[in-house]
């Protein structure tokens, strides 16, 4: 399987990376690179996510790294990162869809 960022995460992922690094410029590039290690995984374990609750369906995942949900979506050759939110942040489904 082939792991795609969408625009949309890769925005997000720079975001979050960002605000950890105005602090611990070192901890947002560890931070980074276990995000990373974490997304590899589902090359091998594609539906080791949770389905999203407020979706419910199960193509579309979740994992939880930290304070953060990595939100997902299974296509036959490849997984879609579709988003990366804190976990107190409201999720648009239509961002997902």
């Amino acid at each position: 399987m082939k792991i795609i960022w969408s625009p949309r995460s890769k925005s997000q992922l720079i975001e979050f990376a960002e605000y950890i690094a105005s602090d611990k410029p070192e901890a947002a590039h560890r931070w980074l690179e276990n995000v990373f290690k974490e997304v590899e995984k589902l090359k091998v374990f594609p539906k080791s996510g949770r389905k999203v609750p407020e979706l419910n369906q199960d193509k579309i995942r979740e994992i939880i790294f930290g304070n953060y949900r990595i939100i997902y979506k299974i296509e036959v050759e490849e997984i879609i990162i579709v988003s990366v939110r804190h976990g107190r942040q409201l999720l648009d489904t239509n961002e997902i869809k």
